[in-house]
């Protein structure tokens, strides 16, 4: 049984998959940059998402896509506290995607659920940053760095790999003081691997599991979903909730999707396929 997640001001459990609805405010985002960039325009889709079912919103001030250029503190800053402040009110957990320990402190004095770290806490500070708080910690696996991750990844056996990354990141938290249901685990999609690689984690995620944490599964619009559609980032709607399906299917508690409404509707209809519905 996954373990509930102490999530800042809510504990989650998993009764069902959650949903972590995607809120990028960056201009160069790979499937929505500058949609979303205006404050106002931030905000506003943030509150669909969560009308449309969103358990959860993850703002992201920095893309991360591969070749990205890195994004000072105090810019990040000043797109991720407006829209923090304004969304708090939504009662909704609120996370924020960022590997800057400055930029954790704020935020998370800011009052955001959240750290969703894509360098699974590594930068020097980053640990010392969320140890003291309540907020949960998402540690994901990455090879490399965002400018330089794709540049013909190599593994010898991808999900032992992963998985003792992983485990090792969750042994420095732990020796910090973190409290283990605070944590929820990555295998980061897309963030050095190649579409091979990122299919072996995918079909093989119930091998990377250890203890009892929860798994997120971020695939939505990834490049592994063109690489077998052949679609562009907007088109890739289907083949991303196909993917979140196949994560679910192998223990994924938490999904992290750009179109909320959608993948909604494909887990209401799984869960009917595997539990039955009420007459």
């Amino acid at each position: 049984m996954t373990q509930a997640l102490q999530c800042g001001r809510f504990e989650l459990t998993f009764e069902r998959p959650l949903l972590m609805g995607i809120l990028n405010v960056t201009p160069d985002s790979f499937s929505d940059g500058a949609l979303h960039f205006a404050t106002d325009d931030a905000i506003a889709h943030a509150r669909q998402m969560v009308a449309d079912g969103a358990d959860i919103i993850d703002i992201g001030a920095e893309s991360t896509r591969p070749g990205a250029q890195p994004v000072n503190a105090d810019e990040e800053l000043a797109r991720l506290l407006p829209v923090i402040e304004a969304l708090r009110p939504l009662n909704v957990p609120l996370s924020v995607d960022t590997f800057k320990p400055e930029v954790m402190r704020r935020v998370i004095d800011a009052g955001v659920d959240m750290i969703n770290d894509v360098y699974g806490f590594r930068w020097p500070g980053a640990t010392e940053a969320v140890a003291g708080s309540s907020c949960g910690l998402c540690v994901m696996h990455m090879k490399g760095e965002p400018r330089t991750m794709q540049q013909a990844p190599v593994y010898t056996d991808v999900i032992r790999e992963v998985r003792e990354f992983l485990q090792a990141r969750v042994q420095v938290l732990r020796a910090a003081g973190v409290d283990p249901h605070r944590i929820l685990l990555d295998p980061g999609f897309g963030f050095g691997k190649t579409a091979v690689h990122n299919y072996q984690l995918l079909g093989g995620l119930k091998q990377l599991q250890f203890g009892d944490y929860p798994w997120l599964v971020a695939l939505s619009r990834k490049t592994m979903i063109g690489h077998v559609t052949g679609r562009a980032a907007p088109d890739r709607q289907g083949g991303s909730i196909a993917g979140a399906l196949a994560g679910i299917a192998r223990g994924a508690a938490m999904v992290r999707v750009h179109d909320v409404a959608l993948t909604l509707d494909a887990i209401k209809v799984w869960q009917a396929t595997e539990n039955g519905i009420q007459e």
